[in-house]
C-alpha cells in the first residue's frame, strides 16, 4: 500500500512516532489510511451539516478495517460571493481546492480518500484532483436545501435575486422583499433549484464515482447519512482491489455526464468543470461535444430555473438512476463504483412520477440544456442555458449597450436605463480580464425582475450562475482582455442571436473588427496573490478556465 512509506520497516519510524502522537498504535499501521476531503465551514448554507456526514464516512471506514483521517478543504458561497470581489475568487477557488486535495493525500502517502464535498467549485475541485492523482476516491455530495415556499410555489436563491429586480421597478414594496429574502432558503444544504452545486452533484453520480442516490438525496434526508456511510466501507474495498478514478471514468463517462446535463438542464457552468476535469482524467471533452450530444439529447425534466421543479421532486420521481433508464438507449455502457454497470443501473431503475421525469417522446424541449453558440463574436464559442431561455429570445437582435464590467450594468438596469430592444454587453470579467470569470445572476435577475426577460439580451465573457435564467448568452471566447471581438463592440452595434443556428454575430465586418480591435484599450485591474497567479496561468473560457502550468 502506498502509506507503507510512512509505516512499515525501521525507517519508518520517525513517521510512525508522529501518527502514534495522533493517537494511532501498533495495529492502526496495518490499516488501509483513508483521507476524508472536508469541506465543512459555518459560512456556507450547503456545508453547515457536513461534519456529520463525515463523522458517517469514518464509520464506514472503521467497520470496514480502515483507519480514517480528515483534513479541512476551502469552499466560496457563490451567493454571498454575488455581485462584489469576493465573485472574484470563486472560480479560483476550484483550483486551490483541487491543489489543497493533492497536496494532503500525496503529501501524507494516503491510499484512498472520500471527498466530502457541496457547492459550485468544490466538487469539481476534488474530482480534478481525483483524476491528476489516479489514487482510489469517491465523493459524497452534502445534497441540496428544502426548497422554501411561497405564493407561487417553490422558491430558493433565484427568487431574492429575482425579487430585488422587482423592488427596484417598483412592483414589489419592502415588506414583500424581506418575506421572500426570510422564506426563499429555509435550511442547510445546497440551493434547492438545478443550479451549479445540485447539476455537479447530479453528473458526479452520472460518472460513476459516487453511490447511487447520492446526486439528489437532500441535505436533511437520513440516506444521505446511510449513502455516506457506505461510501466509507466501499473505499476501503476499492483500495483493497486497488481500483482507481481512472478505471472508473473514462470518456464515455464524460459522455454520459454531458448527455444527462443536456437531459436534466443543468448549469451553464458544467461547460466550465467537465471540460477541466476530464482534461485531469486524460480524456478531454470539449464545448463542441457539448452541442453535438445537446443536439441529440431532449430535454426531460423542468427544474428552476428553467421550471416548476426542485431536487425534492427529482429525488422523488426516481433521481439520476431514473434519468439514465430514460436515456438508456444512448448511453455508453462503462463502470462505475457501485460494482454495476451505468446500464445495469439504468435497466434495474424507474420513473416514479413521468411529468417531473418524462419520457423520450414527450420530452419538455427537443434539445438539451445548453447551446454552444459561435460566430464572429465568439469565434471559440460561447454558452447558453436554451431550456431557461422563452421562446420569443430564441431569436434576437438588438443594439448593444456595453460595460466594462458587471457594476455599471447593474446599476444601468436598476435605474431603468436598458430598455427593450436592448443587449448588454458585459466584457472584461473573463477568465484573466476580471480575473477569475465571476458569476452574474445579479444583472440577468435584475432583467428578469424588471420584467425585461423576454425583451433584452445579456452577452458576456464572463458567466453566470446556475439560478440565471433568460437570454443570457456567458464564457464569450476569446475574452476582452486577450482580445476577443467583444473588445471591439460600440454602443449601438447591432447583435444578432440565434440559438437554433447556434449563431452570436455582430453586424461588423472582419475589417471593421480588426481596425477596432486595434485602437481599443485592455481595461487593467490592479491584481495580487492568488488573482496573479491566477491571470498568468488560465486558459480561455471555451477550454474550461483550466491552469496550464
Amino acid at each position: 500500500m502506498r502509506s507503507d512509506a510512512v509505516k512499515k520497516g525501521p525507517a519508518a519510524a520517525p513517521q510512525r512516532s508522529l501518527l502514534r502522537a495522533d493517537g494511532l498504535s501498533d495495529e492502526d499501521f496495518e490499516k488501509p489510511f483513508i483521507g476524508i476531503a472536508n469541506s465543512w465551514n459555518d459560512i456556507v448554507p450547503g456545508h453547515i451539516h457536513l461534519n456529520e456526514i463525515v463523522e458517517a464516512v469514518k464509520e464506514g471506514i472503521i467497520e470496514a478495517g480502515g483507519r480514517p483521517f480528515v483534513f479541512g478543504v476551502p469552499a466560496v458561497c457563490d451567493g454571498i460571493a454575488m455581485g462584489h470581489n469576493g465573485m472574484r475568487y470563486s472560480l479560483i477557488s476550484r483550483e486551490v481546492i483541487s491543489d489543497c486535495c493533492e497536496v494532503m493525500v500525496e503529501g501524507h502517502a494516503l491510499d484512498g480518500w472520500v471527498g466530502v464535498s457541496n457547492c459550485d467549485k468544490v466538487t469539481p475541485g476534488m474530482l480534478m484532483a481525483m483524476g491528476r492523482m489516479n489514487v482510489p476516491g469517491l465523493m459524497v455530495t452534502g445534497g441540496a436545501m428544502e426548497p422554501g415556499v411561497g405564493k407561487d410555489g417553490n422558491m430558493d436563491l433565484q427568487s431574492v435575486f429575482e425579487a430585488v429586480g422587482s423592488y427596484s421597478a417598483g412592483n414589489i414594496d419592502e415588506n414583500e422583499l424581506h418575506t421572500i429574502e426570510c422564506t426563499a432558503c429555509p435550511g442547510r444544504g445546497s440551493c434547492s433549484g438545478l443550479f451549479t452545486a445540485n447539476t455537479m452533484a447530479c453528473l458526479t453520480e452520472t460518472m460513476g464515482i459516487s453511490l447511487l442516490g447520492c446526486g439528489t438525496a437532500l441535505a436533511n434526508d437520513n440516506r444521505k447519512l446511510q449513502i455516506a456511510r457506505a461510501t466509507g466501507r466501499r473505499i476501503v474495498e476499492m483500495v483493497r482491489e486497488d481500483l482507481k478514478p481512472r478505471d472508473i471514468v473514462t470518456r464515455g463517462s464524460f459522455c454520459n455526464a454531458i448527455r444527462v446535463d443536456m437531459a436534466i438542464g443543468g448549469s451553464t457552468n458544467t461547460a466550465l468543470h467537465l471540460p477541466a476535469i476530464s482534461k485531469d482524467f486524460g480524456c478531454p471533452v470539449t464545448l463542441d461535444d457539448f452541442d453535438e450530444i445537446s443536439r441529440d439529447t431532449p430535454h426531460i425534466t423542468s427544474l428552476r430555473p428553467a421550471g416548476p421543479y426542485a431536487i425534492k421532486d427529482l429525488d422523488r420521481a426516481g433521481g439520476i438512476p431514473a434519468i439514465l433508464n430514460v436515456l438508456k438507449d444512448r448511453l455508453v455502457d462503462v463502470p462505475t463504483a457501485n460494482g454495476k454497470t451505468i446500464l445495469e443501473i439504468a435497466d434495474s431503475a424507474a420513473v416514479k412520477d413521468s411529468e417531473v421525469i418524462r419520457p423520450m417522446d414527450r420530452p419538455y424541449h427537443l434539445q438539451g440544456g445548453i447551446a454552444v453558440l459561435k460566430g464572429n463574436l465568439a469565434p471559440e464559442g460561447s454558452v447558453i442555458k436554451q431550456a431557461a431561455v422563452s421562446p420569443k429570445m430564441m431569436k434576437f437582435t438588438g443594439k448593444a449597450r456595453v460595460f466594462d464590467g458587471e457594476t455599471d450594468a447593474a446599476e444601468a438596469i436598476m435605474s431603468g436605463r436598458i430598455v427593450p430592444g436592448d443587449v448588454v454587453v458585459i466584457r472584461y470579467e473573463g477568465p484573466k480580464g476580471a480575473p477569475g470569470m465571476p458569476e452574474m445572476l445579479s444583472p440577468t435577475s435584475l432583467i428578469v425582475g424588471r420584467g425585461l426577460g423576454e425583451e433584452v439580451a445579456l452577452i458576456t465573457d464572463g458567466r453566470f450562475s446556475g439560478a440565471s435564467r433568460g437570454g443570457a448568452i456567458g464564457h464569450v471566447s476569446p475574452e476582452a482582455y486577450a482580445g476577443g471581438p467583444i473588445a471591439a463592440l460600440k454602443d449601438g452595434d447591432v447583435i444578432d442571436i440565434d440559438i437554433p443556428e447556434r449563431k452570436l454575430s455582430v453586424r461588423l465586418t472582419d475589417e471593421e473588427i480588426a481596425a477596432r480591435l486595434k485602437d481599443a484599450k485592455r481595461v487593467e485591474r490592479p491584481v495580487h496573490g492568488a488573482q496573479k497567479k491566477y491571470r498568468q496561468l488560465v486558459s480561455s473560457g471555451a477550454d474550461g478556465a483550466y491552469l496550464e502550468g
